[in-house]
């Protein structure tokens, strides 16, 4: 069960009932739920305030006094290596005054001490020191707990991903990823040494539209043909459109990558596609169809298959490298592709805002070329000078200023509806279904509380 519980972190005055009721729809959503402050600020609270909200990797914090500054929806955390080795997700806020504690995106410490009147707070989160302690009431307490750090009562990682709830009760991690698990272990399997870390920065953009857009365009396999068609028309016009089979990971991959949103709509639609209960999804079967379809082995590749079958086995490494999953999206931040070994976790900023950061992982025992390759996938797919990407930002801004101009009560959703099959605790589609929004929308109606 959810947990209704106002949460501790963020506690905005919360919409009306009834203007969440009035949204509560199995195939889509009204347009308010994209431009309303109050359905925003219900969504901060009921959503990310509940739900496992993706905080981070544990390579990011792999030592005590480590810390890692991120968001669970619009509070900004830290998540911080213990010195017991546990983790803990504190809000960077100072009890004192609210100011921000920490500025740095990360780096290591002992205490977190506020830039603006020196009170210390221990890993923790408790208050330690407060100079001038003569000054205050006689009964001025700093072991008292609300002078504390807020923090976050569930943090969970799962083979590295972490994961934190500011529900005290609700779903284990375990069950609210469900089957999305796959994609995580096929991630780190992918390491012949079982271990990855993120690595080589990451690629931060931002959009003027709401976070909801990112999600329902991630699995949405009708768009590509005519959103990237100037990519793919360029693609296939640069060099008579001939993409070598040993160049294509390397020199041709931006090549390769945009000429793969050029598929017939015979190709899309035998894409299979999958959305659970929770709002999460994946496309299952896109690079047979598309990006990989046509890749010989070349030296690189050899060498790394070579290396993860002396680690699992050839039985297992044709599994592990076998999975063809594409954009497993984890409702409501994280998308990974384990193929490329990288993610993207979306921020909600405010109703007509997100912001989106991806990280590529490097993978123990692997050739540093297989990393590059991961570089790569990741700048040609979401950096700010992406031509793929580029063209999904213009269209969710469309979309918002579209939808703030009003005159579209609701967004359609029902594309495929009458093809969905369920199966195996999900519901599938082998068409160019819209099923992603709806299981989205199901997720979402159920963590607003709204009974369908």
């Amino acid at each position: 069960m959810i947990d209704r519980k106002a949460c501790e972190f963020h506690t905005p005055k919360m919409a009306k009932l009834n203007d969440i009721l009035a949204i509560a729809d199995p195939d889509g959503m009204a347009s308010k739920a994209y431009t309303d402050p109050a359905i925003f600020e219900a969504e901060m609270e009921r959503i990310f305030g509940r739900a496992w909200i993706f905080v981070g990797h544990e390579s990011q914090v792999p030592n005590p006094g480590n810390f890692w500054r991120t968001w669970m929806g619009v509070d900004e955390v830290l998540l911080v290596r213990q010195k017991s080795g546990d983790l803990k997700v504190l809000r960077n806020a100072c009890t004192h005054r609210g100011t921000r504690l920490c500025a740095e995106k990360s780096g290591s410490t002992n205490s977190f001490v506020c830039p603006y009147h020196s009170w210390g707070f221990d890993l923790d989160g408790a208050l330690k020191a407060v100079p001038d302690m003569d000054g205050y009431p006689v009964d001025f307490d700093i072991t008292d707990r609300k002078l504390h750090l807020s923090s976050a009562p569930r943090v969970e990682s799962y083979r590295g991903f972490v994961f934190a709830s500011r529900a005290e009760t609700g779903p284990s991690l375990a069950a609210f990823l469900g089957q999305m698990t796959d994609a995580i272990d096929n991630l780190v399997d992918r390491a012949p040494d079982g271990e990855i870390k993120i690595d080589g920065g990451s690629l931060r953009v931002r959009y003027p539209g709401n976070w909801k857009l990112h999600h329902e365009n991630a699995n949405d396999i009708v768009h590509p043909g005519f959103v990237h068609d100037s990519s793919v028309t360029s693609a296939k016009s640069a060099d008579g459109g001939v993409v070598p089979n040993d160049s294509l990971i390397d020199r041709g991959q931006t090549k390769g990558m945009m000429i793969s949103n050029g598929l017939t709509p015979k190709d899309w639609n035998a894409i299979e596609l999958t959305g659970t209960p929770e709002g999460h999804s994946f496309m299952g079967g896109f690079y047979k169809s598309g990006l990989l379809a046509h890749q010989q082995e070349d030296a690189v590749t050899r060498t790394y298959r070579k290396s993860l079958e002396a680690a699992h086995g050839k039985e297992k490494a044709a599994t592990v490298l076998g999975m063809d999953r594409f954009n497993n999206l984890i409702w409501p931040t994280l998308n990974i592709n384990a193929q490329f070994h990288q993610i993207r976790v979306v921020h909600p900023i405010s109703v007509s805002e997100t912001v989106i950061e991806g990280y590529c992982f490097r993978l123990g025992g692997a050739p540093d070329e297989i990393f590059h390759r991961a570089v790569r996938f990741l700048g040609t797919l979401v950096s700010p000078a992406s031509m793929i990407f580029s063209d999904d930002l213009e269209i969710f801004g469309r979309v918002q200023r579209g939808l703030k101009n009003g005159g579209i009560e609701r967004l359609n959703g029902q594309r495929g509806a009458s093809t969905d099959m369920q199966g195996m605790g999900a519901r599938h589609s082998t068409t160019s279904s819209e099923l992603p929004l709806r299981v989205q929308a199901a997720a979402w109606h159920n963590w607003m509380g709204v009974e369908q």
